[in-house]
């Protein structure tokens, strides 16, 4: 048997030297051939050129970062645009037709600005070492020396810095998209990317950590409001326009816990809350390592009574207390996702507004993600994708399918499984028994201008929401 298998082997090899019969490619297509995503199949499903990292939606284009390349695609049709090779990082600023795309190389200085559409070069940066990509800001970081260094913000397609401003060095590290600064850590799914919804809107206040002290700049001016050195027992960081202070005590043991809103120019204390736990600290003692978890205006904390709240980092008020044994999934500065003790409903809330404001039927496996324009959930067994409107709770797309999210738009969705990648828009239901429903108006953010316009959040939607 051996033998005839090996005859086999020679005989087609020899075919395909001579060129009378080349069965390889045809093999070679069957084995890469992809199945659906989802049921029903989405609009377009197009196979990538590597593992994608992320997948955002900038206005009409789908940017692909691939590790060492990234490429625009339509939105409209999944058709490759553009592509460029040999870049270490990416990254998407901007939104919608003011979209820009930022590719630069590791450990080199500098980046160049993109149009997401067909990667043509719209402004380049020979010296920068770091940069921060926003909604509606991007700000960078220029050195001379190890203790002289410029921080600039632009517009995203603008040609000259909105604002500079000496600082004394930068902790940047090898990555220069996006470097390490303090604020607050979105709740994220395995399922569905932690960048799903595309660029944030830049924070009122910067936190940057420089020769272990925290520097606030204030991203509308660049003023450098103040340079918090922390106590030992002491996590300082920025959300909601002000500084945070955290101070985790060890005594008795546990940890008791004060968490201080402070004006940035001033250092006026403004609001306390004692023993309130955002859960900065590690299980084995009370040093913190980690930023709280929330949006940008809102943190999620543990109440005395071990119930979970949101909390505004204005003013320090309760947003929203959830119910004994009820779980916090996602929060955004305007909603809140929970999953109720028993793993039996999936709850949605509006922040600043009574009662709930929809719920869906759920197990203990269902997952959850606040990305914008929608809800996310995932369900298991069978597995399958649901997209809902933050406000109503209305369904705006559902599929089967195993795949994960990887980008969230105003009209659909961005799901990918290995190197394929598909778009579900929404309105694509379940055939048999998908809800069609979608009274509750369009998917945006916009369904949230009353919670923006409340003059104790002055930052709520900063330049975009």
């Amino acid at each position: 048997m051996r033998c005839w298998l090996i005859l086999a082997v020679v005989a087609l090899v020899t075919l395909a030297l001579t060129n009378v019969w080349n069965p390889w490619p045809g093999v070679w297509a069957w084995v890469n051939q992809s199945g659906p995503l989802a049921e029903p199949a989405p609009a377009w499903q197009q196979r990538v050129g590597a593992l994608p990292r992320t997948v955002t939606i900038a206005g009409g284009a789908v940017i692909i970062d691939r590790g060492d390349a990234v490429e625009g695609r339509a939105l409209a049709s999944g058709g490759l645009a553009w592509e460029k090779t040999g870049i270490s990082w990416n990254a998407v600023a901007g939104e919608g037709d003011g979209a820009v795309v930022l590719t630069g190389e590791l450990l080199t200085k500098g980046y160049q600005v993109l149009n997401p559409y067909d990667g043509t070069v719209l402004r380049t940066s020979t010296d920068a070492v770091g940069v921060w990509t926003y909604r509606n800001l991007l700000v960078d970081v220029r050195c001379f020396a190890a203790k002289d260094c410029v921080l600039s913000a632009w517009d995203p397609r603008g040609t000259a810095p909105r604002w500079s401003t000496d600082l004394p060095g930068i902790q940047v590290g090898l990555n220069p998209d996006n470097p390490r600064s303090f604020g607050t850590e979105l709740l994220t799914t395995p399922r569905v990317s932690g960048d799903a919804a595309g660029p944030q809107p830049a924070p009122a206040l910067l936190g940057l950590p420089i020769d272990n002290k925290v520097y606030v700049v204030e991203t509308g001016t660049g003023r450098v409001a103040r340079v918090a050195d922390p106590g030992r027992e002491e996590r300082v960081t920025t959300a909601g326009g002000r500084v945070i202070r955290v101070l985790a005590q060890s005594a008795d043991g546990t940890c008791y816990f004060t968490v201080t809103g402070h004006e940035a120019g001033t250092g006026r204390e403004v609001w306390r809350q004692t023993a309130l736990n955002l859960r900065t600290t590690e299980s084995a003692g009370c040093a913190q390592r980690a930023d709280p978890s929330g949006g940008r205006n809102v943190v999620l904390g543990v109440a005395p009574d071990r119930r979970e709240v949101i909390v505004d980092m204005f003013d320090g008020r309760l947003l929203w207390t959830g119910e004994p044994g009820d779980r916090v999934l996602s929060v955004d500065d305007q909603f809140v996702a929970v999953r109720t003790e028993d793993d039996r409903l999936l709850r949605g809330y509006v922040l600043g507004q009574e009662g709930v404001a929809w719920s869906r039927d759920a197990d203990g496996d269902t997952q959850a993600a606040i990305a914008r324009y929608a809800v996310v959930v995932i369900e298991k067994d069978p597995d399958r994708v649901v997209a809902l409107a933050p406000v109503s709770g209305a369904v705006l797309a559902e599929v089967r399918s195993g795949a994960d999210v990887l980008a969230v738009g105003p009209a659909g969705l961005i799901i990918g499984d290995g190197r394929d990648i598909g778009y579900v828009p929404y309105g694509s239901q379940l055939a048999d028994g998908g809800s069609s429903d979608q009274t509750g108006g369009a998917p945006g953010d916009g369904d949230a201008d009353a919670v923006c316009a409340d003059p104790s959040r002055p930052n709520c939607g900063l330049s975009g929401k």
